[in-house]
């Protein structure tokens, strides 16, 4: 005769069941039509968290790594009478040390979609037996609340050298997904619902047709607006736009939403003067404004100009030119010159 367990009682089965090698965990329910309910098992280290997602025994995974839990699946019972609907058996000898506890859940497939909770679910229980089949320990698992999705019926865990079985009956509002969060199974975890996209900013502008959107910049709190790089007259800068100058390397600059739609619209390079736009004045000299240097500046004939120092070189050009050619006319000696002194006797310098 099997030990009856309440919420929170454990039952050693070293004691219950003395020489226990491999023990049945029968789960049972009845519910109504369209209910689909699964028994997993969890094997948990110390940390209480699962060994690792193999370790998560279920419908998906009939097997723990080692071989020593094994889930049969559906069983065929009914659990009203007719045999378990659902068994795991469990090889104790063959469990792994790091192994410090083996917990089994039920939940209901898809819960939320089809509006179903434990509180529709009659007669639920989990039952210890032998492989003789006679029972060692059972728990009559009830809802507390009712909105229960998925529950932990009870757990077989180490207790020095022996083995003992608590009844728990946890429930979780989560289903599934809840049970594998708190034992840390991440392949069942719920991904976290992606952040809302910021909703794009409207800006007032002539619509050009099969023109792409320029995209916005934001200015910091307290900045200086900056103005349009074609024409400050057009007011502030607030679209940035990929330039391509004539000359240059394409570079990113801020205009006014009708300058930068007319960049994108218009095929590179885009330096052509357009009609409405202030082009720069071409430099000329002399600027009125400056003062001149006599002479400096001034065109010559041929319409050309020659500065200052154009001036002074061709003078002393010709002086030197007209020095040699005076020397190669004359029909004197050449004096010697050396370091500006002339060579003669002493007193030839007072």
């Amino acid at each position: 005769m099997g030990v009856g367990l309440t919420k929170g009682g454990n039952v050693s089965l070293g004691k219950q069941a003395p020489g226990l090698r491999v023990v049945q965990v029968g789960l049972g329910w009845t519910a109504g039509a369209g209910y689909d309910l699964d028994a997993s098992a969890l094997l948990c280290g110390r940390s209480g968290k699962v060994i690792s997602d193999r370790h998560f025994v279920f419908f998906n995974n009939l097997q723990s790594p080692d071989g020593s839990v094994r889930h049969h699946g559906n069983h065929g019972g009914d659990g009203a009478g007719g045999g378990d609907v659902e068994r795991i058996d469990v090889r104790l000898a063959d469990v792994p040390a790091e192994v410090e506890r083996i917990v089994f859940a039920v939940a209901i497939y898809d819960a939320a979609q089809r509006s179903q909770t434990f509180g529709q679910v009659r007669g639920a229980y989990i039952r210890l037996t032998d492989p003789d089949g006679g029972e060692v320990a059972r728990y009559d698992v009830a809802p507390e609340a009712g909105s229960e999705t998925a529950m932990v019926f009870g757990e077989l865990y180490r207790h020095g050298a022996d083995w003992k079985f608590r009844a728990v009956g946890q429930g979780y509002a989560a289903g599934l997904a809840g049970v594998a969060t708190d034992f840390g199974v991440e392949g069942l975890q719920s991904a976290p619902a992606p952040a809302p996209a910021p909703a794009p900013a409207s800006v007032s502008a002539p619509v050009v047709a099969d023109a792409p959107a320029a995209p916005t910049t934001r200015q910091e709190p307290g900045s200086s607006p900056v103005t349009c790089f074609f024409d400050p007259s057009h007011g502030v800068g607030s679209t940035a736009v990929l330039w391509s100058p004539q000359w240059g390397v394409p570079r990113q600059i801020q205009a006014c939403v009708a300058c930068a739609q007319r960049v994108q619209t218009t095929p590179p390079p885009f330096y052509s003067p357009q009609q409405g736009y202030p082009q720069p004045v071409q430099q000329r000299y002399p600027q009125q404004g400056y003062p001149q240097v006599p002479g400096q500046g001034q065109p010559a004939q041929g319409g050309r100009r020659y500065g200052t120092g154009a001036l002074l070189g061709a003078g002393a050009a010709g002086l030197v030119g007209g020095a040699l050619l005076n020397e190669a006319l004359s029909d004197d000696e050449p004096e010697v010159v050396i370091n500006n002194y002339y060579e003669g006797d002493d007193d030839d310098f007072f």
